[in-house]
């Protein structure tokens, strides 16, 4: 596995500043992220070709809502969908290449790539701390065929804990985001929040459970449950300026969480639908989500009001 080599001195130039209380760490392949002293969780920059992500990420007070599995082992976990790692952005059909189930060395038709380009920043600092880095997108062949910039914001709270996430994809060649299930803004939730387990996921409209909020759309879906003696909760919002807001949800019963404006046809179960989404080189699309891990339910940590909030920004 090769990795980008980073000179010394963007080490020092991308530390945080003196007194920060959100603050990054950057090594070859990955970037530890700390607030207020402690680490919070680790961006791991595409190692290998795999897709990035967030892993793990907590609670305010720490309690992991991520599932552990395939990066660590953990009791009583389940281990099935290796490829759905920590907090995540793929999609499952670009040009009919995967690049949603990405595993080194897995056997998969048509794999797409993700190559770490550049770092562009990762700036810390007393209330927030954002990082920016390039990735390109590879076929299956090895040839370039999209650049994504992930901008990732941390805010320090003492009680929730918040991320904006963006991604804007500028395409190098025709793209087309086929319609499937599989994709796209997601995270693989802690077992012990399924469903099965005591789990519960909510929308805007007030739909509960898998039944309910699979395939549907919403501005935005609360999944919570019992981790370590409490509830806690992990809602993800879709901006208003999203393609196809508001964007369709694959929600499972297991612990996938994600949202996907692309999978029409298998959401609907109508097949004269199409949800596919064609981007033509030099063209860009932007995706803005945000996150909040949130201790209670859906309605004691007042989801419907942060949403309100983060829209009237």
């Amino acid at each position: 596995m090769r990795f980008l080599a980073v000179p010394a001195l963007m080490f020092a130039l991308l530390a945080a500043p003196l007194g920060a209380q959100v603050k990054f760490t950057q090594q070859a392949d990955r970037i530890e992220v700390e607030i207020d002293g402690k680490p919070y969780t680790t961006f791991f920059l595409a190692q290998g070709g795999n897709k990035p992500y967030l892993y793990p990420l907590s609670t305010a007070s720490g309690i992991v809502v991520t599932r552990h599995f395939p990066m660590e082992s953990f009791p009583g976990e389940t281990n099935d969908h290796p490829h759905q790692r920590g907090l995540f952005f793929s999609h499952g059909d670009i040009n009919g290449y995967n690049f949603w189930a990405t595993e080194p060395g897995s056997n998969i038709p048509k794999m797409g790539r993700m190559i770490l380009k550049k770092v562009i920043e990762a700036q810390g600092g007393e209330k927030s701390g954002i990082i920016r880095a390039t990735f390109e997108g590879q076929d299956s062949e090895g040839r370039a065929i999209m650049t994504e910039t992930r901008t990732i914001t941390f805010y320090r709270d003492p009680r929730l804990r918040t991320i904006d996430y963006e991604i804007r994809i500028d395409a190098i060649t025709k793209l087309i985001f086929g319609d499937t299930k599989e994709g796209t803004f997601g995270i693989r939730l802690a077992t012990l929040m399924t469903e099965d387990k005591g789990g519960r996921m909510a929308n805007a409209e007030g739909q509960e459970t898998e039944k309910n909020v699979w395939g549907k759309r919403s501005p935005w879906v609360d999944y919570f449950g019992p981790v370590a003696g409490q509830t806690v909760g992990v809602a993800i919002f879709d901006d208003p300026a999203n393609p196809r807001h508001p964007t369709y949800w694959h929600s499972r019963a297991y612990g996938l969480f994600a949202a996907n404006p692309f999978g029409v046809r298998d959401f609907t179960g109508d097949k004269s639908k199409d949800g596919s989404l064609t981007l033509d080189p030099g063209a860009s699309l932007r995706f803005r989500y945000r996150v909040v891990i949130h201790p209670g339910d859906v309605r004691s940590a007042h989801i419907a009001d942060l949403y309100r909030q983060y829209t009237a920004h």
